[in-house]
């Protein structure tokens, strides 16, 4: 099967999806998700009158939809509604159905818990080293990585006092950072650990943390000192301290005689 195109199985029953890897989202098959949770003999005329019921709702998630050929059951490809993960979910709470339920209710639990992280973001260091716990990622390892994100938020912090703007332009200085450090870009870093939507650096070793964060680190003091006020000037900043922890990363490999950058997908086979 085309490796961009699978099938995912949820209760027995098929969920065709399809992986945009420009845009790194998911698509799925709406008749499919309906007819999971409705159990309807007719999923596809169960959608068409909920779009239309949407559509008159002013619903955004209709207009959202993307047609894209997915295969059939009789082995042929057609033209099928599909929607992002957001969507897909954003649908889902606007089916009636029992077995939508403890997914609304998780829905509004996971919403309540972003608004409580937004008054006190410590909430969101706990709650990682929580869920790095239950996925027995090694202690010395969660430690690293819960400094990644306190040193990725000194360097966002700084970004947003020059100006950069969120989104692309963070995407961007990022791509420069990791490209002077680890020789790829952030997509091309996934794709050599074969990961889609999965975090990069959930899937790196002790030393691809350390050395991201001091690249990332370096990023941020160099931009103290010389106060960029252009987004390119930003972007030689971001070169800059990706470059210092690139020669690091050379370094190391001269010394070892070992390739930092690894195509394993996380720490726990490394550690195996």
């Amino acid at each position: 099967m085309d490796k961009d195109r699978s099938i995912i199985l949820f209760n027995q029953k098929h969920v065709r999806r399809h992986w945009d890897a420009a845009g790194e989202l998911w698509y799925f098959s709406v008749v499919d998700v309906i007819g999971i949770l409705t159990d309807s003999v007719d999923p596809r005329k169960y959608w068409n009158k909920l779009k239309e019921r949407l559509a008159d709702e002013g619903s955004e998630v209709v207009t959202k939809c993307h047609q894209l050929k997915l295969l059939a059951s009789d082995g042929k490809k057609y033209a099928t509604d599909c929607l992002t993960t957001e969507n897909i979910l954003r649908l889902i709470q606007s089916v009636p159905s029992p077995k939508a339920e403890p997914l609304k209710v998780w829905l509004a639990s996971v919403g309540y818990e972003r608004i409580e992280e937004m008054e006190d973001p410590e909430l969101s260091i706990d709650r990682a080293m929580r869920m790095y716990e239950q996925k027995e990622y090694p202690k010395e390892w969660i430690n690293q990585r819960l400094k990644t994100i306190e040193v990725r938020k000194d360097l966002t912090d700084e970004w947003q006092t020059r100006g950069v703007k969120e989104g692309l332009e963070y995407a961007i200085l990022t791509d420069e950072i990791t490209k002077a450090w680890a020789g790829k870009t952030v997509r091309e870093y996934k794709d050599y650990k074969n990961l889609k939507k999965e975090s990069l650096r959930d899937n790196m070793t002790n030393l691809e943390l350390v050395l991201n964060m001091l690249a990332e680190a370096t990023t941020t003091e160099i931009s103290k000192i010389k106060k960029p006020k252009t987004f390119p000037q930003n972007k030689s900043v971001a070169r800059q301290g990706g470059t210092i922890a690139g020669n690091t990363r050379k370094a190391i490999e001269k010394e070892t005689g070992k390739t930092i950058i690894i195509p394993e997908r996380t720490i726990k086979k490394l550690d195996t």
